[in-house]
């Protein structure tokens, strides 16, 4: 591979010309930009990244941490941070932590050798259950800034992105009520995360607002089977005329289940759950869905880590970017 002295010496000028012209410097002459540019492309020279990030102190690259690839929201999420790190003249290098605290803190200290400039994450499952932070903490003390998103961890000072899951919850409760739905059901199969918390209080406090109303609630464990746990449920609870889910399967599972009981959706029963447009054609009639919009949290996510790469001499205070969700209408509530 030809290098910027090999270059300098064909040209017959010296290294710091060459990396000038290369970087469209304006001390350096259009015409011998030319001829650098010229024979740069001749040779298929490319620039040592390596050297470079050495040279610079900065590698140009996000770690990504996520729990779940197969998750789908969280995929959408990792598209919204590749697109707009591409923008921004970054890469990523994104590593799995499968819900495992163990696994989140290997990928932290794997890329912190010098790999990335900064991170951008999900709090795994197992780390929120276990409240454990220190991690991330120790981490952001080598100088390595991380923006979390979606699941947070509280106790840590970084910048945040999440969306507004108490007063979505809050404000779908309130409209269900308003289609004259008297025994409003909350289902959550994220029970141990922290939005699955927020989801739950914003329910909550819809119906500790409202005279006559009383939660009804169903959690399901991680390896509890959903289907049998709602089915059960709702066999249980015959009454119930409004299903709100903190999750994108639980929604779906709920039409099925009360369409199996005879029920007609949504003359007997209305269903809104947080899900995405792909996952709500999975049921008939078609879910009702607060959309999280990933792709603009993932953005969000990308555009605060490299504004506070690039302004590390301004001590900014750590921020917290709230995403409002959307309600888009399908045939599971009038």
């Amino acid at each position: 591979m030809v290098t910027l002295k090999q270059l300098a010496k064909e040209l017959n000028v010296s290294i710091s010309t060459v990396s000038k012209a290369l970087n469209n410097s304006e001390e350096i002459g259009k015409e011998t930009v030319k001829r650098v540019k010229e024979l740069a492309k001749l040779y298929n020279y490319k620039p040592n990244k390596v050297a470079l990030s050495l040279k610079q102190n900065k590698t140009k690259t996000i770690g990504v941490i996520i729990p779940n690839i197969l998750n789908h929201f969280l995929a959408k999420v990792l598209f919204g941070i590749e697109r707009e790190a591409t923008l921004l003249g970054y890469n990523i290098i994104t590593c799995i932590s499968n819900e495992s605290l163990l696994k989140e803190k290997q990928s932290l200290q794997l890329l912190a050798n010098g790999s990335v400039d900064g991170f951008i994450l999900c709090v795994a499952e197992e780390t929120q259950i276990k409240n454990e932070v220190n991690h991330f903490k120790d981490t952001m003390a080598q100088g390595l800034p991380i923006v979390m998103f979606d699941r947070v961890a509280h106790d840590v000072m970084c910048d945040k992105v999440i969306v507004d899951d108490f007063d979505s919850t809050y404000n779908v409760t309130k409209q269900l009520m308003a289609e004259n739905r008297k025994h409003i059901a909350f289902i959550s199969n994220i029970d141990d995360l922290s939005v699955g918390k927020l989801r739950e209080r914003g329910y909550r406090k819809a119906i500790l607002e409202s005279d006559n109303y009383e939660a009804i609630i169903l959690k399901i464990k991680r390896k509890e089977d959903s289907q049998k746990k709602i089915k059960s449920f709702l066999k249980k609870n015959k009454s119930i005329d409004g299903v709100i889910a903190a999750d994108s399967s639980s929604g779906i599972i709920a039409i099925n289940v009360a369409i199996n009981y005879g029920l007609k959706i949504p003359k007997d029963m209305s269903v809104v759950g947080f899900a995405s447009k792909a996952t709500s054609i999975h049921s008939i009639p078609r879910l009702t869905t607060i959309r999280q919009h990933a792709k603009v949290i993932g953005a969000n996510a990308t555009q605060l880590l490299v504004n506070r790469l690039q302004n590390t001499s301004a001590r900014e205070d750590f921020k917290t970017k709230i995403v409002k969700t959307s309600l888009l209408k399908g045939d599971s509530t009038r």
